[in-house]
């Protein structure tokens, strides 16, 4: 079996947020809405989409990797896609809520972790 090498793929800036008390597969719905988009279209969709996880998280994470963009190589950011964007699963809470005749009822409280790589067009 041959062994597969990863390819180290270049980006003008990245930015990743962790252990965000989203769920992955909520979280998946808006990346898939923004992926290759440019930031100036994918800001405007998130501030208009209407899923929880769109304004606190994604836009936030935005926002960090065009702020990470080196200003002295790439002064105009208008021309900048969302080329890579991943949302992993974190780790899960577990609670325990009490139900009838002494039973135990358990919540899983999901987390996620998001990663942007911004390139050119």
């Amino acid at each position: 079996m041959a062994k597969q090498v990863k390819t180290e793929e270049y980006y003008v800036a990245k930015a990743s947020a962790r252990y965000i008390g989203i769920p992955a597969r909520k979280a998946r719905y808006v990346a898939d809405l923004i992926r290759g988009k440019t930031v100036r279209e994918a800001l405007n969709l998130l501030t208009v989409t209407p899923r929880p996880s769109a304004v606190p998280m994604m836009r936030r994470l935005l926002l960090s990797a065009v702020s990470n963009v080196d200003r002295k190589q790439y002064s105009n950011t208008d021309n900048l896609v969302i080329s890579r964007i991943n949302v992993d699963v974190g780790p899960i809470m577990k609670r325990i809520q009490p139900h009838a005749m002494g039973r135990a009822f358990r919540i899983r409280k999901r987390m996620c972790h998001v990663s942007i790589g911004l390139g050119e067009m």
